[in-house]
């Protein structure tokens, strides 16, 4: 029988090394090639109530003036830029996560609703956009008379 040193430390690396790449192969056709999430599309939560769907986005560091609403064909976009703040030229960056750049992010709408009347405000780096549904989308409750 042959007898090896165990080696705490180097044991539980090598496993979450190969716990590691056996997670990045399964979500692989998942996930975007970049590892940059954020300057693909930022993050966003779509919710419906009886009188209309509320889109609210993150999008944090970025100015109301460098963000762009657009409707069209029933797609809400919503586009912008996020600049860096100021140019460094004598600093070395030990870590440098923070990403940079332009972004868009698309919703398709149903039929539905009232294009005229969406709302968006912008507040601490999130955009909430109101898009109230017409008269004939909202749920309607009847009372159905059983014979």
């Amino acid at each position: 029988m042959l007898l090896t040193k165990w080696k705490p430390a180097e044991n539980q690396l090598r496993f979450k090394n190969e716990f590691d790449k056996l997670f990045e192969s399964f979500f692989s056709d998942f996930l975007p090639e970049s590892n940059d999430l954020y300057s693909i599309s930022p993050r966003a939560d779509v919710e419906e109530s009886d009188k209309d769907y509320t889109v609210t986005v993150e999008v944090p560091g970025i100015d109301k003036k460098d963000l762009k609403l657009h409707l069209e064909d029933n797609r809400l976009t919503i586009s912008g830029e996020k600049k860096q703040s100021k140019e460094v030229k004598d600093s070395n960056y030990i870590c440098s996560e923070r990403s940079y750049g332009g972004f868009q992010r698309t919703f398709s709408l149903p039929n539905s609703v009232k294009v005229s009347d969406i709302k968006a405000e912008y507040k601490d780096g999130i955009v909430k956009i109101k898009v109230p549904k017409s008269e004939e989308a909202k749920r309607k409750e009847i009372e159905i008379k059983i014979n």
